[in-house]
């Protein structure tokens, strides 16, 4: 039986790994030449597929942005045949067109192994149980891991989002052991386990948990692993570079393995989109190596994180990224101050009386804009008494100040009471006039 752990691609030596890389970084700009999008923006500027002769030579060719898929939307970038598309997932597109991608046989198969791979590094086998409560349809998340566990030999339950009850008593009648869902689910869903008087660490045989698709703090991550009495492995992906399996946790939890064999990584200033040091923070760039219908060059993702360069425990020569630490086009600014969402975060998710969700609330009134941080209590901790309210409203302010030297309004809120989404959480509400 197959095993994912593809020893053979998985610990090339760094000078293989890169020769590798540049081989099919060719084979990805020739093949995405074909598209009337990629042919018209390189044409213009001269750039071929013998343009690269060394990975350096990567930096010459022009950054694409989301706003590129958006404009060659829906088939501009497509570089086969339409018969020979499969399946196609797109974002949101709240604003406009969607970034839509196209996925031929080959890019399926590529990216299920990519999951199997990702899942095997973080300990899941064959023998496992995997509860998919990832939404299914347009997003990514769900038909990308469960094509993938099934690939790796899983039971696999697509649950999908919501109805927790019912996401119980699966897990517990089916002896579900491995589980993926968004961060922000995992605190709620751990409610509903208390409102039935159970506790997933005695009541079911969960063993790991796979969270992702939220950016989220050290201290949530550890605050899960607390209440389910197992580890949560990170991961990045996102649609346009296929969705989930880009870059995966192994069982040591020492920072996400990107697959480089199947993306090319950079890290880049994101003002003057120049290459920064391995260790220092900046804006991701991912190109697909091993997608045929629609591959993508240098997209900017806009994610912010930094290369780990240290070898691996596991014995994994792909580098590793550290957990993304916000998105550039997510900060927000107040009264001069630079802040990310997750900086509010970790302060929040180190106070034991403070339940899963929150919200952050940017207004404005006739003395400027001021900042509202509403965060639920734990059942446990909902109280009416004054003073105890007071005080820990007090200390919550004070650290949020000493993090991003603003000083919040708090609001404390009783269990459940902030709007819940199915899919990612809304962590910030911008009321403020342009």
């Amino acid at each position: 039986m197959k095993t994912y752990w593809q020893e053979e691609i998985e610990t090339l030596p760094r000078p293989k790994l890169e020769q590798l890389q540049l081989e099919k970084f060719r084979i990805s700009l020739s093949q995405a030449l074909k598209s009337p999008g990629y042919a018209q923006m390189y044409r213009e500027r001269g750039i071929d597929q013998n343009c690269l002769q060394s990975l350096d030579d990567v930096r010459k060719l022009p950054f694409t942005s989301k706003e590129d898929l958006r404009q060659n939307y829906p088939y501009n970038l497509l570089t086969v045949p339409k018969e020979d598309v499969v399946r196609m997932h797109c974002t949101s597109g709240t604003t406009g067109n969607p970034a839509a991608v196209l996925y031929s046989r080959h890019d399926l198969h590529s990216w299920a192994n990519l999951i199997a791979r990702s899942l095997y590094a973080a300990g899941a086998r064959a023998s496992d149980v995997f509860q998919n409560s990832s939404g299914y349809g347009l997003f990514t998340g769900g038909l990308g891991f469960q094509n993938g566990a099934e690939l790796l030999g899983c039971i696999t339950i697509p649950a999908g989002s919501g109805n927790s009850k019912r996401q119980i008593k699966l897990m517990r009648d089916f002896g579900t052991t491995c589980l993926h869902a968004v961060p922000s689910y995992l605190g709620r869903l751990h409610a509903v386990f208390c409102e039935m008087g159970l506790d997933p660490r005695r009541d079911t045989s969960l063993q790991r948990l796979f969270i992702g698709a939220e950016p989220h703090s050290e201290e949530t991550r550890l605050r899960i692993q607390e209440m389910y009495g197992c580890k949560a492995y990170n991961s990045f992906g996102m649609t346009e570079m296929n969705g989930p399996g880009v870059a995966f946790e192994c069982e040591c939890q020492a920072g996400m393995h990107v697959w480089e064999d199947c993306y090319f990584l950079e890290i880049v200033d994101p003002e003057t989109l120049e290459a920064v040091p391995d260790g220092e923070i900046g804006e991701m760039v991912l190109t697909t190596l091993d997608r045929e219908a629609m591959p993508i060059i240098r997209y900017r993702t806009h994610d912010l994180t930094r290369i780990i360069a240290e070898p691996c425990a596991c014995g994994r020569t792909a580098r590793r990224i550290d957990r993304i630490k916000g998105r550039s086009d997510d900060m927000f600014i107040i009264k001069g101050c630079n802040v990310f969402p997750i900086q509010i975060e970790r302060i929040l998710m180190k106070i034991a009386e403070i339940g899963s969700d929150y919200l952050i609330v940017l207004d404005s009134n006739a003395e400027g804009d001021y900042l509202n941080v509403q965060a639920e209590l734990k059942p446990e901790a909902f109280t009416d008494e004054y003073h105890f309210l007071e005080r820990l409203r007090k200390k919550i302010a004070a650290e949020i100040r000493d993090e991003i030297q603003v000083t919040p309004e708090v609001t404390l809120v009783a269990p459940g009471a902030l709007p819940k989404n199915e899919g990612k959480a809304i962590r910030v509400n911008d009321l403020r006039k342009n």
